[in-house]
């Protein structure tokens, strides 16, 4: 198979596909691209079992065929070269020759029907969002995922399809983040699935800012996302996501209002001080006054003080507040609300407008 090809056109795909590969794989097929040349163009694929994504370019680029390529030597060549170079791919035996102008490279080869293909699987739920909904959708809550937790659930992002909205929720045990979104759904079938880390980092990677439709099929083992010219199949935790209703808190009575801006301000003050392991800050409440306050295991200590709406009874709990700043840095309106009834209590964090996005940082004993 010979294969010709413009950089500018090869290396934006081949890099959004070349970020699934696993460095380690446990494959010596998974280290490489599947390249597929058809009548109708060129398809490149790459996966690590878990997550595949495929890229489609239209055009002729010389006879049918398939290949497999070490995906990162490619993109390490076709990154090095000119943005616009031509680049030639030839199959020679068990190598690939790849050349553009003086530049000459030969590749080992693996022969392309044992690169392991995805097959698609029987579709449950199918609806159309905007991107940068999605994107937004995953960016407000992937935050809170869990990273290599036993609980293997919470190692990703909950995404459910009910009645007209798509909720993702994402939880590690001590904080939870959820959001919701209108979507039109053709089926009154409700679906949840758990989407793997690996394959939240990689949607992120791959979804735009723009408002151009894609495609999403839940399927009852996995996904298939269609955006412009890719598409993501990633396999699904198999788990039973916790009841998460059950941890966000009433509303209290009394709630805080404060400027976005400086209680992020006052919290990354306050935690300078702050045990890298431990991390806990106890938050006063006052009238119309919040106080952080920190100790450090030498004995030291930090206090920041900023001027809220709060009309309540004087109150004093603990948080992570790591946990807590991410949660008012991840909302997007110039103020926010924090609900604490006791101090035994989860906080409810929440946009000034009230939105569709809620964020429970669980207490700490200080």
């Amino acid at each position: 198979m010979n294969l010709n090809i413009n950089n500018s056109i090869l290396f934006p795909a081949l890099s959004k596909v070349a970020g699934v590969v696993d460095p380690r794989p446990t494959l010596a097929i998974l280290a490489n691209v599947l390249l597929n040349v058809g009548p109708d163009g060129l398809r490149l694929t790459a996966t690590d079992m878990e997550v595949e994504l495929t890229a489609s370019i239209d055009g002729n680029f010389g006879p049918a065929g398939d290949i497999t390529i070490p995906a990162r030597k490619l993109f390490d060549i076709c990154r090095a070269l000119p943005e616009t170079a031509e680049i030639s791919l030839v199959v020679d035996g068990e190598r690939v020759n790849v050349s553009s102008e003086r530049s000459r490279f030969s590749l080992l080869s693996l022969p392309a029907q044992e690169f392991p293909l995805v097959e698609p699987a029987e579709t449950e739920v199918q609806l159309s969002i905007s991107q940068n909904v999605f994107k937004s959708l995953l960016e407000q809550t992937a935050f809170a995922m869990a990273k290599q937790d036993v609980r293997y659930y919470l190692n990703g992002v909950l995404l459910e399809a009910q009645q007209d909205r798509l909720r993702a929720v994402a939880t590690d045990g001590h904080r939870l983040a959820l959001c919701d979104v209108d979507v039109t759904i053709p089926t009154e079938v409700s679906r949840q699935l758990i989407l793997p880390r690996k394959g939240v980092q990689e949607l992120l990677r791959l979804v735009g800012e723009s408002d151009a439709e894609m495609q999403i099929v839940m399927s009852k083992n996995q996904v298939r996302i269609t955006v412009d010219n890719y598409v993501f199949t990633s396999k699904l935790i198999d788990g039973k996501y916790p009841d998460y209703n059950r941890v966000i808190p009433e509303l209290s009575e009394n709630v805080v209002l404060a400027e976005r801006e400086p209680l992020k301000q006052s919290l990354s003050r306050a935690s300078i001080l702050s045990s890298d392991k431990y991390r806990g800050v106890k938050i006063t409440l006052e009238q119309n006054k919040l106080r952080a306050l920190v100790h450090s295991p030498d004995q030291e200590q930090a206090e920041d003080e900023i001027d809220v709406e709060y009309a309540g009874d004087n109150l004093e709990v603990g948080f992570n507040v790591t946990y807590l700043h991410d949660a008012v840095n991840i909302i997007q309106t110039d103020k926010v609300r924090l609900s604490v009834s006791s101090p035994k209590s989860g906080c409810l964090v929440l946009p000034e407008d009230g939105g569709k996005c809620k964020y429970i940082v669980m207490p700490l004993l200080l």
